[in-house]
């Protein structure tokens, strides 16, 4: 095999590429599946409490806000201004404090807290607003809070639908760039007669289908990556997650070229990617209702790809903790090979 032939076809590939429906639509999905499903379920970026505080007397309360973390603190001139605001469903809550008000809050009274809130503002932020705001006037007092609280907390900590769905827009990260691609690009060749041309030169067989698993390979790592970045998952361990992608890129490049060399015609391709759409994407639906059976999803190939993309990434868990998903999923990608060897032999019938 030469090296560098595979190199010139796989940037042949990539040049034409942008030029070719299948390669842009591969590009967009995970796009396009990000901005619908975090804007359905969730958002792009978790929101922070919005507050806006008129402050007449230059209270402690307005600058230990500003000094939080994860707030959106806007300062009013007056009340009028605040309320419309909070009105307009464009803050979470208005906080208005008096003038003196700290020195009264000292010196036992208990002065006015005028206190607005937007119906349409998360119940999350709500509390979450009402409770540092409960927390700074007490400091203001200088009293502590007269319990401990001691949380006890049964069964595993919920995760929210956004954070669920990530396996799903991987899965079509991992499946239009690792299977569609390859697979697509060798179809066309075959249609326009460009493979046959390629292999009465000096190319061999070997030489163009390393360069189309390169192509899906090279391509779904890079969605996979984009996919994780756009969702925020890409977790604590960023160089541990790039070794899963690239184990699950390897699964998906060959699968996608077993289904180049095997369908003759586009027809037979999207066919083919259609009846074995379900049988892939199954394991990604355990993700979505984790009260499901798990051992199900292992009988799928694709789980052993998916299931160390979300611990690793999602859950933040070490390679060491995947460590047999991985090999599994390495040697399933292995077995495969022999099947590649015996159906090149049909790649221009």
């Amino acid at each position: 095999m030469n090296i560098k032939r595979v190199l010139r076809i796989l940037l042949k590939d990539f040049s034409v590429g942008p030029r070719k429906s299948f390669f842009i639509w591969a590009l967009l999905m995970p796009f396009a599946l990000t901005l619908l499903f975090q804007f359905a379920f969730g958002s792009l970026f978790e929101p922070k409490p919005r507050m806006g505080i008129v402050d007449l007397g230059d209270s402690a309360v307005t600058a230990a806000v500003r000094d939080m973390e994860g707030f959106e603190v806007t300062i009013f001139k007056d009340v009028e201004a605040l309320t419309e605001k909070v009105e307009e469903h464009d803050l979470d809550a208005g906080l208005v404090l008096t003038a003196g008000f700290d020195q009264a809050v000292q010196s036992g009274e208990k002065p006015v807290l005028e206190f607005y809130l937007s119906g349409e503002s998360l119940a999350s932020n709500r509390i979450i607003i009402s409770v540092t705001t409960i927390e700074l006037i007490r400091d203001i007092e200088g009293s502590e809070v007269p319990v401990d609280i001691e949380m006890v907390y049964f069964g595993e900590t919920g995760l929210p639908i956004s954070i669920r769905l990530v396996p799903v827009i991987v899965f079509y990260a991992l499946v239009m760039a690792g299977i569609w691609v390859p697979s697509s690009s060798l179809v066309e060749e075959k249609e326009n007669g460009t493979l046959t041309a390629m292999l009465v030169t000096a190319a061999r067989t070997n030489e163009v289908l390393a360069a189309k698993w390169l192509l899906g390979f090279i391509f779904a790592v890079f969605l996979a990556s984009v996919t994780l970045l756009l969702n925020q998952a890409f977790g604590p361990r960023p160089f541990e997650v790039m070794v899963v992608i690239m184990i699950a890129a390897a699964l998906t490049a060959m699968l996608g070229l077993l289904i180049g060399i095997y369908s003759k015609t586009a027809i037979m391709l999207f066919t083919l990617i259609k009846s074995l759409g379900i049988f892939l994407f199954i394991p990604v639906v355990f993700y979505i209702f984790p009260e499901w059976p798990q051992w199900i999803a292992k009988l799928f190939p694709l789980y052993w790809i998916i299931s160390p993309i979300w611990e690793v990434s999602v859950m933040g868990e070490p390679l060491s903790s995947v460590w047999l998903e991985m090999l599994i999923a390495v040697a399933i990608t292995l077995a495969l090979v022999p099947f590649l060897l015996l159906l090149k032999k049909r790649i221009l019938v």
